[in-house]
């Protein structure tokens, strides 16, 4: 009996430590599935969160805007200024608002709503009409300015000086031609002081009136212009006389020209243009048949 009753123990003993066992094997699957559960969640509140900091980035990123702006909060953006056109001979719109918009800055775009014509002329480099452009202004008693390159006044003394001495202006069209808004503010005030010293050093000339390669600036720039002493001029009229291979005959660059006359003009012509060293003398002649006085006051 005593041996029935032992074994009996035994078996219950078994019984009692398996169930514990088995208890605790399921607790210990709870706790792992609940701390999955918990690290799944936390890593879904982080995706989540970083999600909506990007987001949140993405939506108030102002970079672009603080990208196009300079240490004195001028705008860098490039502005493009192309041939301007007068219908009815009344003065476009576009230079004047131009004319108000950058005045601040030493801007010129358009003179005053009067009659008169400021001729003005591009020499990047001379292709052997100068001599009768100048020709035809002094035997018109015409006066004009003629925005110059360092290699057109390096390679040009005599026609330099003969400006000067004819009683032109000579304004400064940069060092090496660069777009100004294009380079670094140090290469940009080289393009303008380094032909300014140049012309100063050898023509005891002081230039004030500058032109901006292509027409393209930004405020920056002008300002920049404007510091170094400098009016920036650039024209209300302009047309396609730049290309040497490619020249308008003389009646088509005649009517081109004279039919967009208007009070306060800028004009701009290329003194590289056979056609416009042709036909100079005709323009003058049908701008003052129409009333316009010429003038180099900007």
């Amino acid at each position: 009996m005593k041996k029935i009753i032992l074994t009996l123990s035994l078996v219950i003993c078994a019984l009692l430590v398996i169930w514990g066992c088995t208890k605790s094997s399921n607790n210990n699957e709870t706790t792992t599935q609940t701390k999955t559960s918990t690290s799944n969640a936390t890593t879904e509140t982080t995706a989540k969160a970083e999600t909506t900091d990007n987001d949140t980035t993405n939506v108030a990123d102002t970079s672009v805007q603080a990208n196009n702006m300079d240490v004195d909060g001028l705008s860098t953006e490039k502005v493009v200024w192309g041939p301007g056109r007068a219908e009815n001979h009344q003065q476009p719109t576009d230079p004047v608002m131009l004319n108000s918009q950058y005045k601040n800055l030493g801007a010129r775009f358009i003179l005053d709503d009067k009659k008169s014509i400021c001729l003005t002329f591009d020499e990047g480099y001379e292709n052997g009409f100068t001599p009768a452009i100048l020709d035809t202004l002094k035997e018109k008693n015409v006066k004009a300015i003629f925005f110059v390159t360092y290699d057109f006044a390096k390679d040009n003394p005599k026609l330099i000086k003969r400006m000067i001495d004819e009683g032109h202006i000579v304004g400064n069209h940069t060092y090496r031609h660069y777009t100004m808004d294009e380079v670094d503010t140090a290469t940009a005030k080289e393009e303008i002081m380094f032909l300014h010293n140049f012309i100063k050093k050898n023509f005891n000339y002081e230039m004030t009136l500058f032109r901006f390669p292509k027409g393209e600036f930004s405020q920056s720039t002008l300002a920049l212009a404007k510091d170094l002493g400098y009016k920036s001029v650039f024209w209300s009229f302009a047309y396609a006389d730049w290309d040497t291979q490619n020249q308008s005959d003389e009646k088509t660059a005649l009517n081109e020209i004279t039919k967009y006359l208007h009070p306060g003009e800028i004009m701009l012509l290329h003194a590289v243009s056979k056609t416009n060293a042709s036909i100079l003398g005709n323009v003058i002649d049908e701008a003052q048949k129409q009333g316009y006085k010429f003038t180099t006051n900007v």
